[in-house]
């Protein structure tokens, strides 16, 4: 985890950031996290709602969660959401999720998340770790 300054919002905040190497191809992955209404790969979410341009989830120990689909970019393969509507008080919370192709049967993941107040990156960090392990198994699944 990396704390950084934010002079955009004139915040500190914790950016959190994974970067994982996957064995499928990009598109298969960009397949699964572009659809913004899917969370097989999500182990504490069981349905996601989408109203416009936000998805509406109840997540295992937090309750319920609404984030505003900021890009949804299939020629980049980019996706970013940011939860607007949360039972804990954030101030900020912007991710980023880009696929980069490696070969035809391998891809990189790279996920930056960031987060104030800062007390929350352990919770949310753990959150992306458990989605990460779940796309592996959606991946083992096909």
């Amino acid at each position: 985890m990396i704390r950084v300054a934010n002079y955009r919002h004139n915040v500190a905040m914790k950016v959190l950031k994974e970067e994982i190497v996957f064995n499928c191809s990009a598109q298969n992955l960009w397949i699964i996290l572009s659809d913004v209404s899917r969370c097989d790969w999500v182990p504490s979410v069981e349905k996601i709602i989408i109203e416009g341009d936000c998805r509406i989830f109840e997540m295992d120990g937090i309750g319920s969660v609404t984030e505003r689909i900021l890009i949804n970019d299939d020629k980049n393969m980019i996706l970013q959401y940011s939860a607007i509507k949360s039972k804990t008080p954030l101030k900020h919370h912007l991710a980023t999720m880009e696929i980069s192709p490696i070969s035809e049967k391998s891809c990189n993941l790279k996920w930056i998340t960031e987060i104030d107040p800062e007390i929350f990156a352990e919770a949310v960090h753990h959150g992306m770790l458990i989605s990460i392990d779940g796309i592996k198994r959606v991946l083992e699944g096909q």
